[in-house]
């Protein structure tokens, strides 16, 4: 699946759920690996093959706004849960 079918597809849902979270510009590199440690395991336990952290979405209004964040750069380490997608809006 494309990252813009993909996108589409994320946007639908009502509101963030255990597996989805939606962030504009957020870039502390702590606070993102919990993020992606609770999506992973979240997605786990509610039956979901992938947890997914979207860049450049509002939350609230699920309007895509852009990010200048770029999760490559700020990532610490090597690798990221299999079950964590990362999509940059």
């Amino acid at each position: 699946m494309s990252e813009s079918v993909l996108l589409e597809a994320l946007l639908k849902n009502p509101m963030e759920t255990e597996w989805l979270e939606f962030k504009h510009n957020k870039g502390n590199e702590r606070q993102i690996g919990e993020y992606i440690s609770a999506l992973s395991n979240a997605a786990a336990l509610a039956g979901q093959r992938n947890g997914y952290l979207v860049w450049g979405v509002e939350d609230t209004s699920r309007k895509v706004l852009g990010t200048t964040f770029n999760p490559q750069q700020a990532r610490v380490g090597n690798e990221l849960p299999a079950r964590v997608k990362v999509v940059v809006a």
